[in-house]
């Protein structure tokens, strides 16, 4: 197996919903320079869609984010993951999380029941190099950084990456992902931001990350203050929010999923307009 790392993943990859793209596109990222495509959702424990990315592809690697481990049983996701491992490899990426208490009927302690599930996945021959979980407060974070590559923060601030890198210690891998608007318009950007994080807004473990860095019950009630918005969603000109981006970096991040908040037609070309000021080459 490989051993995933910086130089596997590249500095900076793309989150989104996956189904949107046609091979086509996917060479487009590629060829852009991103490591990564971070295919964003709760796929069920069959992955094959993994495949119908890097089929069309050659270097490109994919991170799931995240498998809900509530709705896809460890034993089909390992199976999974071992035909595309044989296939790809050290392509792809076993990203894994607890999904949002809300939205599960019998939800349990979300780190006992991580826990039981990094268990099954040691059971099935998944291997720690190349699996991740999603994790924001800080038993999580060091779970993920024990049993895991590292941890997938999602809807983070620098703070946030600079507090986790100080919990996982120097060798786990932290990839946040932040959202990206590309104006310069602040109320357009903040506007698109808030209808991005309408739904987070409504789950307590988001919510409760976020006070946790400081925000205020104002900050974090709906429909969120422009403290929040601008906190998690970088936008002006690209090279102000490539500054933004690599704050992460600067915390402590190995790699940062972008998530770009526009419509599907034009997306490739929003990625096009970042790629000469990320440095991808």
């Amino acid at each position: 197996m490989t051993n995933l790392s910086l130089g596997t993943f590249g500095v900076f990859g793309l989150f989104q919903q996956w189904k949107q793209f046609t091979p086509e596109q996917f060479r487009d990222i590629e060829a852009l320079g991103y490591g990564t495509i971070w295919a964003g959702g709760s796929p069920p424990a069959e992955l094959d869609w993994v495949e119908s990315i890097l089929q069309p592809t050659t270097t490109l690697k994919v991170a799931t984010g995240i498998v809900n481990i509530w709705s896809a049983p460890a034993g089909p996701v390992a199976e999974s993951f071992h035909r595309i491992e044989a296939a790809h490899p050290g392509r792809f990426l076993l990203g894994i999380g607890a999904g949002h208490p809300e939205l599960i009927a019998e939800y349990k302690k979300p780190y006992d029941a991580l826990t039981e599930y990094l268990s099954k996945l040691d059971e099935y021959g998944v291997p720690k190099e190349q699996r991740i979980v999603a994790a924001l407060g800080p038993q999580v974070l060091k779970l993920a950084a024990r049993r895991s590559a590292g941890a997938h923060p999602y809807l983070t601030t620098p703070q946030h990456t600079a507090l986790a890198r100080a919990l996982v210690g120097p060798d786990a891998i932290i990839a946040p992902e932040h959202k990206v608007v590309l104006t310069t318009d602040a109320a357009q950007a903040r506007a698109i931001g808030r209808e991005a994080l309408s739904t987070y807004l409504r789950g307590t473990n988001y919510v409760s990350n976020w006070k946790r860095l400081g925000f205020s019950d104002s900050d974090v009630a709906a429909p969120g203050s422009d403290h929040l918005i601008d906190a998690l969603v970088a936008y002006g000109t690209t090279d102000a929010i490539v500054t933004r981006l690599k704050e992460h970096l600067a915390a402590g991040a190995t790699h940062v999923p972008v998530q770009v908040l526009t419509t599907p037609d034009k997306l490739i070309a929003a990625l096009g307009e970042l790629a000469g000021p990320l440095d991808l080459g």
